[in-house]
């Protein structure tokens, strides 16, 4: 896949997983709770938006002709160093992976709050906005 279709791509999906995010946001704001299914449905959210944004980092990096790294950690460090994205928000890109990998391997250990807090914060759009960028930079 060429790159320009892969990031018009990468920002349509995003747009669909910020539509969803921001309906249990309004969900949670209105009941002050989520369903099982709508927790779930926002937990699966986040996950996909990070594992579309971990792609896109390594896409661009490889496109950059940089080495690509297989640590999504060591991918977004890259980034930054290569000004991509800015170095300021390198730990917002850290925090965001390890919250997607708790998710997908440490899920009995998740804290609702934290997912909780996100929607209320909308603490996820830095990555909606990192996916919105369809140049190469």
């Amino acid at each position: 896949m060429e790159l320009e279709v892969y990031l018009a791509e990468t920002a349509a999906h995003a747009e669909r997983q910020a539509l969803m995010l921001q309906a249990a946001r309004s969900r949670w704001q209105e009941t002050g709770a989520l369903t099982p299914l709508e927790f779930a449905g926002a937990l699966h959210g986040l996950q996909v938006l990070v594992e579309n944004a971990i792609g896109k980092a390594k896409h661009l990096l490889k496109a950059k002709n940089h080495a690509v790294p297989v640590s999504a950690y060591d991918a977004f460090e890259l980034l930054a160093q290569c000004g991509l994205i800015p170095a300021v928000d390198l730990s917002a890109w850290q925090k965001a992976v390890g919250l997607r990998n708790r998710i997908v391997h440490d899920y009995l250990n998740l804290d609702p709050r934290i997912v909780y807090r996100l929607l209320e914060t909308e603490g996820y759009a830095f990555v909606i906005a990192f996916l919105r960028k369809t140049e190469v930079g």
